[in-house]
C-alpha cells in the first residue's frame, strides 16, 4: 500500500464466507467492515441468518488447510473446544450400498465440529484483527453507485427492524457474501447491468437432524459414519461426534423423500438405510433434542464469469456465487478457496478487475467442486440435467474407483484427497490407482 489514501472494504454477510473474505481483505485494506443483519456474539449458538446451522457440517480437507493458514493454531483450539479430529480416510467410516470402504491413510485432517462452534472460533479470530470491525443488526438494502460512473462506492443499510432512512456506508470495495438469497443480482439489474446467468440442478433434498448424548457406537474410534445415498439406495445419513459431548445424526432424502421430523419416523428412516449401523446405535441412545428439518430445493450456480461487463468496486464470494448440494460438504471449502482468489486480486493498490476475478474464481475455486457435485447428482435417474458423454464417462470411472476402494485403502485415500479438493481429479488416474482397478 502507498499509504496515500485511506481504503475501506465492506463485506456483506458475516457467515463463514464473509469472515474468510474479511480475513483476506485485512492484508490490504486499512479498514474492513463486516455487515450482518444478525447480532454477532462470541457464543457458539445457532442464529437466524444460518438456518441450516443446526445440521451436520463438513469442512473438507483443503478448507481445513486454509483455515489453519489464515488462523494458525485454530485446529487445536477447535479440538480444545470439543471438536473431534482424525484422518479423512482412516477415521471416517464410509458405507455405500451397504458395503464399507477400506480404511487408508490420506495424510489429511478431518475436523468434526458443530457449525455454531466453528463459526464462533473463526469470528473471534477475525474480530481480533486490528483493522476489522463488525456492524451487526444492520440490513443491507442497496448499492450506492458514483454519479455518472460504473463504480460501486458503498452500500445503503438500515437498522434491522427499524423504519428510519437508510444510511450510506462508503466503501472502495464491496464484497457480496450474502449467500444464495443475495439481492445483489436484482440490484444490479435495477441499475441497468446484465442479468447474471444461472444454472440450477433440482435435487429436492430434505435433511433432518437430531442430537444425541455421545456413546461408543456406531463405530468406536471413528469420527463419523457416513451412509452415502446412491442411485440404488437413495437415502443417506451421517452420524458424527462433535463438540459438547454429542453425536449429531443428519438423515437425508432426495427428490421429495423427506426424513420425518417425529422421533419414531426419524428412527424408521434410519432403519431403512442400506446399512443398519446408525439405527442400531441410536435406537436406545438418549436424544438431546427433537428432530428438525431443512429443505434444499436445488444447487445453484451464478455464472458471473460469463458476463462481459460488471461494475468496478464490487465482487462476490461463497454461496452468493455457487450453492452446492450440502450432502457433499463443499460449501465452506469453496468459500475458503474463493477467499484466496479474493486475496490475490486485491493485493495491489488499485481496484481489482471484476471480470478477471470472476474468471479466476471459477477456475480456481468453483469449477472442480461443481463438476463433482453435478456428476454425483446426475447419477440419480430422477434428477434432471444434461448427461453429457463426459459426465457419463466420469460416473463410470468413479464407480470403478469406489468398487476398488472397498478392497484397497490406498485407493480410498486417493479418492478422499480428490473429493477433499486437495488433489486434482487426475490423481485418480495415476498408474498405481489404475493398477488396482486392473487387478479387480
Amino acid at each position: 500500500m502507498t499509504g496515500e489514501k485511506w481504503r475501506r472494504a465492506v463485506v456483506l454477510g458475516g457467515s463463514i464466507a464473509g469472515l474468510l473474505a474479511a480475513r483476506a481483505l485485512s492484508d490490504t485494506y486499512d479498514e474492513v467492515v463486516v455487515v450482518d443483519r444478525d447480532e454477532l456474539t462470541d457464543l457458539p449458538e445457532p442464529r437466524k441468518g444460518v438456518p441450516q446451522g443446526r445440521h451436520v457440517h463438513g469442512i473438507l480437507a483443503r478448507g481445513q488447510q486454509i483455515l489453519e493458514e489464515y488462523f494458525p493454531g485454530i485446529t487445536g483450539q477447535l479440538e480444545e473446544s470439543g471438536a473431534v479430529v482424525g484422518d479423512v480416510a482412516g477415521n471416517v467410516r464410509w458405507i455405500m450400498d451397504g458395503v464399507p470402504m477400506s480404511k487408508g491413510d490420506s495424510g489429511l485432517l478431518a475436523v468434526s465440529v458443530s457449525r455454531p462452534t466453528l463459526e464462533a472460533h473463526v469470528r473471534l479470530r477475525v474480530r481480533a484483527l486490528p483493522n476489522v470491525r463488525f456492524l451487526d443488526n444492520r440490513e443491507v438494502v442497496g448499492l450506492r453507485f458514483a454519479t455518472g460512473t460504473h463504480h460501486v462506492t458503498g452500500v445503503r443499510t438500515v437498522e434491522r427492524g427499524g423504519s428510519g432512512d437508510a444510511a450510506v456506508l462508503p466503501a472502495d470495495l464491496v464484497v457480496d457474501a450474502l449467500g444464495r438469497g443475495s439481492r445483489v443480482p436484482r440490484w444490479l439489474r435495477h441499475h441497468g447491468w446484465p442479468t447474471v446467468p444461472e444454472e440450477r440442478t433440482q435435487v429436492g433434498l430434505t435433511y433432518t437432524t437430531r442430537h444425541y448424548r455421545v456413546g461408543p457406537e456406531p463405530s468406536p474410534g471413528d469420527i463419523s459414519v457416513d451412509i452415502v445415498a446412491t442411485p440404488d439406495h437413495p437415502r443417506g445419513a451421517i452420524c458424527a461426534r462433535i463438540d459438547g459431548g454429542r453425536q449429531i445424526v443428519t438423515a437425508y432424502g432426495i427428490l421429495g423423500d423427506v426424513p420425518p421430523a417425529d422421533p419414531e419416523g426419524f428412527l424408521d428412516f434410519l432403519k431403512s438405510l442400506s446399512s443398519p449401523e446408525i439405527y442400531e446405535a441410536m435406537v436406545d441412545r438418549e436424544p438431546l433434542d427433537a428432530p428438525v428439518s431443512y429443505r434444499f430445493p436445488a444447487s445453484l450456480r451464478r455464472r458471473y464469469e460469463r458476463l462481459r461487463r460488471f461494475p468496478a468496486g464490487l465482487l462476490v464470494v461463497g454461496d452468493a456465487v455457487c450453492s452446492f448440494n450440502p450432502t457433499y460438504g463443499q460449501g465452506m471449502t469453496v468459500a475458503a478457496l474463493g477467499s484466496l482468489v479474493l486475496r490475490a486480486h486485491t493485493a495491489g493498490d488499485g481496484l481489482p478487475d471484476p471480470l478477471a476475478y470472476f474468471r479466476d474464481l471459477a477456475h480456481e475455486a468453483v469449477d472442480e467442486a461443481w463438476r463433482q457435485a453435478l456428476s454425483n447428482d446426475l447419477g440419480f435417474p430422477g434428477v434432471e440435467g444434461d448427461r453429457t458423454p463426459e459426465i457419463l464417462a466420469d460416473q463410470e470411472y468413479i464407480g470403478r474407483i469406489l468398487e476398488a476402494a472397498q478392497r484397497n485403502g490406498e485407493v480410498a485415500a486417493a479418492y478422499a484427497r480428490v473429493i477433499g479438493l486437495v488433489d486434482p481429479p487426475e490423481a485418480l488416474r495415476a498408474p498405481e490407482v489404475r493398477a488396482v482397478l486392473g487387478a479387480g
